[in-house]
Order: C-alpha cells, then structure tokens, then sequence
C-alpha cells in the first residue's frame, strides 16, 4: 500500500481493535465475535484498498473518513451478532453507525468533494449494516426477515444475467427514505423495547416498503433499458 492508503487504513484498524477490545471488557465479547470481525476486517481490506486505486480515491475524502468510522462500527455490531446476546452493546454501537450515514453526506457536500466512489462506499456499507441488523432480528422474529438484508445482494446478482439492471437510477426522495428507515426500524426491533407484535407489523412495513421500492426501480430501468438489449429480448 501507498502511505495515503496506509495511514487511514492503519487507523481504521487500530480503532477497530480498540473497539473490540473494550467490547470485550465490558460484554465478554468471545472467540466468534473475534473470529467474525476479523475474517470481516480481512474482506473489506480486500474490496476497499483496490476499489480506492481504481476510482483514484487516495487519499481518501473527508466524507469517506466519516464512512471509514461508519465501517469500523459495523464491524463491531458484526462481531456482536456473531458472539450472541449483547442486544445494548450492539445497539450503542449501531445507533452512531446510523448517525454517521446522515453525516457523510453532508460533509460531502459541505466540503465539494461528493464522487463515485463515495457514493458507492456508503452505499455499500449500509446494505451491509442491514444485513447484519436482519440476521440479528431473524432470530427473534423469523428467517423472513433475511429479505430486508439480502435484498441488496439479490438485485446486485440478478444484474448479471440482466446488465440492464446496472443503468442509473433518477434521484429519489422516497427511496432515500424507504432506505433510511430499514435501518432505523431493525434497531429498534433489535432493542425489544415494543411489544412483539408491533415489532413485527414495523418490521413487516419496512420489508414491504423495501419491496415496493426496489419494485419500483426495477420497473424503471426495464422501460429505459437499451433498444438493442429490447431487441435481442424481443427476437
């Protein structure tokens, strides 16, 4: 790695193991979740080190700092999950992690410095926040809660037999908000502060939103798919 690489990055480490540490200290967070947040640790150095060379991301942008905090945080709710029974400390760490997603984009405007590549490094480090966040609430609520944090991954692999699906997306405020409230709606659903059965009819709501959204998106970029990929589906 380039020292423009290295010295987030070695920050971004050493904040993870202090942070797993006391997590340590203070849940008794075990081999597992060591385990997990390591083997995670590994697989984004692998995606984001490359990913930054490829879109000339270093050093990295004000607002992919605050993302880079925002991916230490999901490490340790990954590490949590993993390990099992540490509901508050999974929420006390999520909740900033929620926080910062509203943060990075206003920094990015704020500072002018919005690109590619940080639009899809936030991106995907919400989907893989809800991922997590719906492992945990299927423990509790069922396997159809996977749904909310697989759907980003299924749209990801239906994409290769369907390129058209890779077209861009208009501005949206509805799924912004759609998407916002996934994360907002699992927390407190990992947090059992409602009763079961409005936590599940919140939980559905959210599925269906999600649903609806994507939905929607998909039908979008059928109708303006490429003429010639119309043509080859058409023959």
């Amino acid at each position: 790695m380039s020292d423009t690489t290295t010295w987030p990055w070695t920050g971004a480490l050493t904040a993870q193991v202090a942070l797993l540490t006391l997590l340590g200290v203070v849940t008794g967070l075990g081999v597992l979740g060591w385990a997990a947040a390591a083997v995670y640790t590994a697989v984004v150095t692998a995606l984001l080190v490359p990913a930054m060379h490829r879109y000339g991301r270093c050093p990295l942008g004000p607002a992919d700092m605050v993302t880079l905090a925002r991916v230490v945080l999901i490490g340790a709710a990954t590490a949590l999950v993993v390990d099992g029974a540490h509901t508050w400390a999974l929420v006390s760490v999520v909740v900033p992690a929620l926080i910062l997603d509203a943060v990075d984009g206003e920094v990015a405007r704020g500072t002018r410095t919005s690109s590619d590549f940080g639009a899809r490094f936030d991106m995907e480090a919400d989907a893989f926040l809800i991922l997590v966040l719906s492992v945990q609430v299927a423990f509790d609520l069922g396997p159809w809660v996977l749904l909310i944090g697989a759907m980003r991954y299924l749209f990801g692999a239906a994409s290769w037999p369907a390129p058209w699906l890779h077209g861009p997306l208009p501005e949206s405020t509805a799924r912004k908000v759609v998407a916002a409230a996934q994360g907002i709606v699992l927390v407190v659903a990992v947090s059992g502060i409602m009763p079961e059965p409005m936590t599940t009819a919140a939980v559905a709501g959210a599925l269906a939103a999600l649903l609806w959204s994507f939905g929607r998106d998909v039908a979008g970029l059928w109708r303006r798919r490429p003429t010639r990929a119309r043509a080859i589906e058409g023959s």
